[in-house]
């Protein structure tokens, strides 16, 4: 199968959906050293998330982290994680205590490396700065949303990943599926994310219109035509450009019907030529900030 040829697979879940139980029992029948695996412990999330596992309250300290990582590990059913996100920053809950408590995790052996989720510049480099101080972990990766239809980590954060040594793991390279040109013209086809998020009203609007207005479709449709000028399509083209910089290691991708990993996996070993990269950062100029 084509997907296999990519070798070592890395898996990204998280403590706040279904799929640590889903992996944990697909994982039992893997060998486990040929898996990379990511998942997270939640910090506030803007209050969007409110576990039960935490009896609604969610953040990054001691307490809370310890408890998240026992539940993770027994979900998993694996007594490791490659890689252990804070997801969401927790600006109100001292650095020191989250970052000596993530060092003792790796100490320990139930962690191997650190990193963040949804972070900004003055978190990461507070981070950055605590475990220096204290001699603790510091966050390797970072996890962000990172898209031709949303540069913003270039403003500040790609600077402090190339100086620091901290590398971007881009969430929703395809912007939410909008890259794909599947929303173009008004359309909303059935069983997509944003026709299901547009009339829930409350924060799913409010994603829908940061992820689907003017500015994302005009951008879109000329990345469209830029892929085929260039051979490929909008998915090998979005994807291919979200790994193309010194400051990613990896990008996240995902589908939702296996007819669309074929597009995917064709940028995995693409490098896009020059003319194609200075084509997009042309549009980019041109329409600042789609997403906001």
């Amino acid at each position: 199968m084509q997907h296999r040829r990519l070798g070592k697979s890395a898996i990204y879940v998280s403590d706040i959906w279904l799929t640590e139980e889903i992996f944990g029992r697909w994982m039992k029948t893997k060998d486990r050293d040929a898996i990379i695996l990511a998942t997270k412990v939640c910090g506030p999330s803007h209050g969007w998330i409110k576990g039960s596992q935490r009896a609604g309250m969610t953040a990054l300290d001691r307490h809370n982290i310890r408890r998240a990582v026992e539940a993770s590990l027994t979900r998993l059913q694996t007594d490791y994680i490659d890689l252990y996100q804070t997801h969401w920053p927790d600006h109100g809950t001292d650095f020191d205590e989250t970052m000596e408590t993530l060092d003792e995790l790796v100490r320990e052996g139930y962690v191997r490396i650190v990193g963040c989720s949804n972070e900004d510049a003055w978190g990461l480099m507070k981070s950055i700065e605590t475990s220096n101080r204290l001699g603790t972990v510091r966050y390797q990766t970072i996890q962000n949303n990172f898209s031709l239809n949303n540069r913003r980590f270039e403003d500040a954060l790609s600077k402090i990943c190339d100086r620091e040594g901290v590398s971007l793991i881009p969430y929703s390279p395809l912007g939410g599926g909008v890259l794909s040109g599947k929303y173009q013209g008004g359309s909303f086809p059935e069983g997509a994310r944003f026709s299901a998020y547009a009339n829930k009203g409350g924060r799913h609007t409010v994603m829908t219109q940061r992820f689907i207005n003017e500015k994302t479709l005009a951008a879109t449709a000329r990345y469209m035509e830029i892929a085929k000028q260039a051979g490929m399509s909008p998915v090998t083209l979005a994807t291919a450009w979200s790994k193309q910089h010194s400051f990613v290691a990896s990008t996240i991708v995902g589908a939702s019907r296996f007819d669309q990993l074929a597009d995917i996996l064709a940028a995995a070993d693409l490098v896009l030529p020059d003319d194609v990269m200075k084509a997009c950062d042309k549009v980019s100029r041109e329409i600042l900030y789609p997403m906001g």
